[in-house]
């Protein structure tokens, strides 16, 4: 089965699923990011590897909540916070490049600049790391979801590699398990996102 093959397979599939290509140059990488912007597919490329993934409603439930509670919590704290969803962040110097599931930056977002946090929901197994390509670009904290496990795990940017945390640095008074109780899948976001504010004293 050839790379199109894999990928008009991948669009069809109602559920999450992976396909890795293995040897793609980074001319080509582009040319595929470019040819499926507009399927619904996230890429993520690392020194040749390229995964190209399909979302589950679980993904992109989750994701988009967390990313209504973090954003709550902001409006709420007055912090200039500024998102910019699954925007394509690639480096070729890095050899690497993907699409956030979330992601901001505190306060402008400056030419070449990357953002400061990324939000990534973790329903299957990953087959590129892409924690490794977060740290060739620089960002300084990436939020790990396990719908399975119901918590937040933050992985700090430490030199050129990732250390796990409980808390963010960037957000040291957000209290990431209390928001998490709020990650409710199937309940009505809406009102999750009222009792969180409620939380915070709104």
């Amino acid at each position: 089965m050839d790379a199109t093959q894999k990928l008009e397979q991948l669009s069809a599939e109602p559920h999450e699923d992976r396909i890795l290509l293995e040897g793609i140059p980074w001319w080509q990488y582009l040319a595929i990011r470019e040819a499926t912007e507009n399927r619904g597919l996230k890429l993520s490329y690392l020194d040749g590897d390229l995964e190209i993934m399909s979302p589950s409603d679980l993904h992109e439930e989750s994701k988009k909540l967390l990313a209504r509670l973090l954003e709550t919590w902001a409006v709420e704290r007055d912090i200039d916070l500024r998102g910019f969803g699954s925007t394509t962040w690639r480096k070729e110097s890095g050899l690497a490049g993907l699409e956030a599931d979330e992601c901001y930056k505190l306060g402008k977002l400056e030419p070449g600049d990357f953002p400061d946090v990324a939000i990534e929901v973790a329903v299957s197994r990953e087959r590129v790391n892409k924690l490794a390509i977060y740290a060739r670009l620089g960002v300084k904290e990436v939020w790990r979801w396990k719908p399975a496990a119901g918590q937040v795990v933050v992985c700090r940017l430490v030199g050129d590699h990732f250390e796990e945390h409980s808390g963010s640095a960037l957000f040291p008074d957000l209290d990431l398990a209390a928001l998490a109780q709020f990650v409710r899948i199937g309940e009505n976001q809406t009102q999750l996102i009222k009792r969180y504010r409620a939380t915070l004293g709104a």
